[in-house]
């Protein structure tokens, strides 16, 4: 199992910085890597990437404006991730952690970076919707 944590600060209120993480049918408008996403009903959603791979998700804790953890899978990976928020004043800390195995033996070299990766791009995307 590979596992990846990303600490930032987010030039936001918590409450805004939690509402735009949670709004998983709004991430095609800032996330650069996704074509779009469908909610599939309160507790799962799925993710398209720009090449039409897709990634169902199943949340499986919500702490309103505290912790948002999911169960996540597609045909190369399964994993969990977790996310802390914690308010800074008029800024919000996110804490990101993501634990993933690979499904096929041959993806297990590329995993960390990967999620490593994704994870950049992901608080890169977030940080822009909050620098306007």
């Amino acid at each position: 199992m590979a596992s990846s944590n990303m600490k930032e600060i987010i030039s936001g209120d918590i409450h805004k910085v939690w509402e735009t993480v949670l709004a998983v049918e709004k991430y095609s408008t800032w996330r650069s890597d996704l074509s779009k996403t469908e909610v599939v009903d309160q507790n799962q959603f799925i993710e398209y990437t720009k090449e039409g791979y897709s990634t169902k998700f199943t949340v499986t804790v919500a702490e309103p404006y505290k912790r948002w953890e999911f169960d996540m899978e597609n045909s190369n990976m399964k994993g969990h991730w977790i996310g802390i928020f914690t308010s800074k004043g008029n800024e919000t800390q996110v804490d990101f952690t993501e634990c993933v195995t690979a499904k096929k033996l041959i993806m297990k070299p590329f995993v960390k970076s990967y999620l490593k990766k994704q994870q950049a791009q992901f608080v890169c995307d977030l940080k822009k919707v909050f620098a306007q």
